[in-house]
């Protein structure tokens, strides 16, 4: 005990060390690990910084594992080359750090907040999202939403009810991170508290069309490299699947942009960089705000439409979706009537309720408990359970 201690006090100042560099390192719009608010702010947290806690306690969730098996944008395609939500949050964790570099933030505040921005994605992305926000709303709960789910599953369901204790900025970065809403340049509001998340969170859960604004310019870095990551990577993908030839890729586009994931990342990064400092001859930001040039930021809003026309749209890659939005409505019911029938042998109750706390059974209505015990299935897993209640399983191509 007398070593374990004595390693302990090392290792503490070491910390303090690193906080201290920080502070004289990073620009001063920044936000320093010691700054990181928690609910409980009496919580031991040992050696590691504030954010490097939050990113290794998501990066060893179940939340997180389960990563491996959920779609990004094609489902039931038999090629090991096509993107999937485990390594879009890679690339989104990795070119943010590289931002966050050059622009001198926090970088474990901006892996953390990447690494947990999709945690709450249902099975087969954002057609399962938009299926599983109808049987919300059919069954008197709000819309179904991602980034809400994240939050429920990091703060309400992940260690068995009891959430991981995450800070206030790394949970604010992951709510706020909206990766299909279109922004030249994001500025932060800063003036927030677990009170004002708590408002949002909720206002946001009844209405999803309200556009929220994250408190650290390391939240607004990750909600545009959402975009960066995927912008290119779902190109690709699509010519690989053959639902488009690079030659349909606007010739404005191509031309500011180029043509292949690596150009368009590339030069969405440097813009952005060089950008955000303006004349800045320090490495300082000079307003607090990041973003585009008005150029790239008019070409990638014209990517954007390409994409969702040509790409997220297209019938090619939503041929099996009946038998999966059928999926959603048997599975859904049939939990549903578990869990009121209290049927213990059932999977909801073996996969997750006979190991929650109790308090997360007594505030969560059944239809929140079927919500959330779907939204955290993989793929694979909920083909599985469809099959068991005699629903028709598309096959993979």
């Amino acid at each position: 005990m007398h070593i374990e201690q004595k390693n302990l006090s090392k290792l503490l100042a070491l910390k303090n060390s690193l906080d201290e560099r920080e502070k004289n390192h990073l620009c001063r719009l920044a936000t320093l690990s010691r700054d990181g608010i928690r609910r409980q702010q009496k919580e031991q947290t040992g050696h590691r910084q504030a954010f490097a806690l939050d990113a290794d306690r998501i990066l060893h969730s179940r939340s997180y594992t389960r990563y491996i098996d959920k779609t990004q944008v094609f489902y039931m395609v038999s090629n090991d080359h096509i993107t999937h939500r485990v390594l879009h949050v890679q690339l989104v964790s990795k070119i943010a750090r590289t931002i966050g570099r050059f622009l001198r933030l926090n970088e474990d505040l901006i892996e953390a907040i990447a690494l947990g921005h999709d945690i709450g994605h249902p099975p087969f992305g954002h057609d399962g999202e938009k299926e599983l926000a109808k049987l919300c709303t059919t069954h008197g709960l709000p819309p179904f939403q991602h980034n809400v789910q994240s939050i429920q599953f990091l703060e309400r369901i992940e260690r068995n009810g009891q959430g991981w204790g995450l800070t206030l900025q790394t949970l604010d970065g992951i709510l706020c991170h909206d990766g299909e809403i279109h922004s030249r340049f994001l500025k932060p509001q800063r003036a927030k508290d677990f009170t004002v998340f708590d408002h949002e969170l909720q206002t946001k859960s009844n209405d999803p069309g309200i556009e929220l604004s994250p408190m650290t310019l390391e939240g607004c870095v990750v909600r545009l490299c959402d975009t960066i990551a995927y912008i290119g990577r779902d190109i690709e993908d699509a010519i690989e699947l053959k639902l488009i030839k690079r030659s349909d890729i606007p010739a404005n586009c191509r031309k500011t942009l180029g043509d292949t994931n690596g150009t368009i990342v590339y030069h969405l990064v440097e813009d952005l960089i060089t950008s955000s400092l303006g004349s800045s001859q320090e490495g300082e930001l000079p307003e607090d705000s990041i973003g585009f040039s008005p150029e790239v930021s008019v070409s990638l809003k014209e990517l954007k439409t390409f994409n969702y026309k040509n790409i997220y749209m297209n019938p090619a890659i939503k041929k099996d979706f009946p038998k999966i939005q059928n999926c959603y409505r048997v599975l859904f019911e049939t939990y549903l009537d578990q869990v009121v029938k209290m049927e213990t042998t059932s999977e909801i109750f073996s996969e997750m309720l006979d190991t929650m706390d109790p308090y997360y059974v007594e505030k969560h209505t059944p239809a929140e408990i079927v919500r959330d015990f779907i939204a955290g299935m993989t793929d694979d897993y909920f083909l599985k359970e469809a099959a068991f209640y005699g629903c028709s399983i598309p096959e993979k191509l």
